[in-house]
């Protein structure tokens, strides 16, 4: 057991590191990217762009990652896994070919549906030349994260987001002070980095359709379709309504809360990239349920500890923006909870993975996105971005409940869910409380008080129990 401990810390730790460099990278490249767009309504096209394109990501995904996943480890045939690797690279770049025709022929009326300017379809047709490199160099380093090859994939994802942040400061500074610069320093930079990995990409993309392999990985694969476009919705939606009911400044404000969210995951993402292996790896242990019991309380733990942190932080933090965009600060940390929510489902979901019942994730998020639709609708007219965020919090709720119980069934960990509900309950009324204390405490010193209360529910739940606990006991 300890040993699988070690080999989870040591990935971990190299992907914490990748995810510190790169998302240290997008945070300073934040403050330079505004002072070029000082209206947040410039970087609320950016946004909206962006958040378009992920969608796109999520249908050329369909779901083949985690199929990959399943069947990688299930086969122990090396060329079996390179066929199963080619199939999803082919499936996957056939759709990204059908969107770029489609672009083609509608670009302009869809960029006028987009951001109400036709005249800028050409960053429509430069966002899809970034993703259908990105989508090579993905599945690539999938495939090396699946070796166990960490440190390859570290160097090359930094390497990735430094010649981004590098390019893009170049094209802005000297070239396009605007966000065809950005974008132009993204393409050019994936294409530097496909030329890296040419002997993988020649290795890997080779245009084949075993059917049967196909089929395979699309019938695991295609359950999980309804949960990629309702992870979409959920995530996205926010940003179109706000700009239907608002405007597009509304829309830079909320993207760039969104933004510094993200700093959760430099708490999160290395675990998160080194948990689907893992966890396969484990699944057939006798022991396992006691050490994923600990796993879920501990990661836990951490992760509410951290939404406090980014909570404290998050006004002084903001001011590496322009005067434009302080307002985004108090919506950080709210966003950081639930961008934790959506790792947390991973780590909780081992069961649903394990049987390979991933229709429920589909369910499960096909509900919350249907709630977070219909809350952003009800909630955004009177309280504008406190509204989309409650939505987007009340809709993740929903979703990783849904699929905690479904996961116990299939696949029982001794764990209490009233203990996890009451301790990330309790990390959300003192980060509120932060918040507001930041709102009206002009000192700001009884955000101690917030911390103090956190940890008395943390001693009140006695976790340290269940952290130490040395064998199974029926809950």
């Amino acid at each position: 057991m300890f040993a699988q401990i070690r080999r989870l810390g040591a990935d971990s730790l190299l992907y914490a590191f990748m995810n510190v460099g790169t998302k240290l990278i997008a945070f300073i490249m934040l403050p330079i990217y505004t002072s070029f767009l000082p209206d947040p309504a410039q970087y609320g096209v950016l946004d909206y762009l962006d958040r378009f394109t992920s969608m796109l990501t999520f249908v050329v995904i369909f779901g083949t990652d985690s199929a990959l996943a399943y069947y990688y480890f299930d086969s122990e045939d090396k060329k079996k896994r390179l066929e199963y690797v080619r199939s999803v690279m082919t499936f996957r770049l056939l759709i990204v070919f059908i969107i770029a025709i489609v672009f083609l022929i509608g670009g302009q009326w869809l960029t006028q549906l987009l951001i109400d300017d036709a005249k800028l379809y050409y960053l429509l047709y430069l966002s899809i030349g970034v993703m259908a490199l990105d989508t090579v160099i993905a599945l690539i380093l999938t495939v090396l994260r699946y070796d166990f090859f960490t440190k390859k994939v570290v160097t090359f994802t930094i390497l990735k987001m430094l010649l981004i942040a590098v390019l893009s400061y170049v094209f802005l500074a000297y070239v396009s002070p605007t966000i065809d610069g950005i974008i132009y320093g993204r393409l050019i930079s994936v294409g530097i980095v496909i030329l890296l990995l040419i002997k993988p990409v020649l290795k890997f993309t080779r245009f084949t359709f075993n059917k049967n392999l196909l089929k395979e990985i699309l019938i695991y694969a295609a359950p999980l379709v309804p949960a990629s476009l309702a992870f979409w919705v959920i995530v996205n939606a926010n940003s179109f309504l706000l700009k239907a009911f608002t405007s597009l400044h509304e829309v830079g404000i909320y993207g760039t809360a969104v933004r510094f969210a993200s700093l959760i995951t430099l708490l999160t993402s290395g675990v998160q990239m080194a948990w689907r292996p893992f966890s396969m790896s484990l699944k057939d242990k006798k022991d396992s349920p006691v050490l994923f019991a600990k796993l879920y309380y501990g990661i836990l733990l951490i992760g509410t500890l951290g939404v406090l942190f980014v909570a404290t932080l998050m006004p002084w933090i903001i001011r590496m923006l322009g005067s434009g965009y302080h307002e985004a600060y108090q919506y950080v940390a709210i966003l950081s909870a639930v961008t934790f929510l959506n790792f947390f489902y991973m780590i909780i979901s081992v069961g649903i993975f394990f049987t390979k019942q991933t229709k429920i994730i589909s369910y499960a998020f096909g509900m919350a996105a249907v709630v977070n639709i219909v809350l952003n609708l009800m909630l955004i007219p009177s309280f504008s971005i406190w509204g989309s965020v409650s939505a987007y919090l009340i809709s993740y709720l929903i979703a990783i409940t849904y699929i905690f119980v479904k996961s116990q069934k299939l696949y029982h960990v001794p764990v209490s869910f009233g203990k996890m509900a009451f301790l990330f309950l309790s990390s959300l009324l003192a980060t509120a409380a932060i918040v507001y204390i930041q709102e009206t405490d002009i000192s700001n010193s009884n955000i101690v008080f917030a911390w103090l209360g956190y940890f008395v529910m943390i001693l009140i739940s006695r976790l340290d129990k269940d952290l130490l606990r040395k064998r199974s006991k029926a809950l």
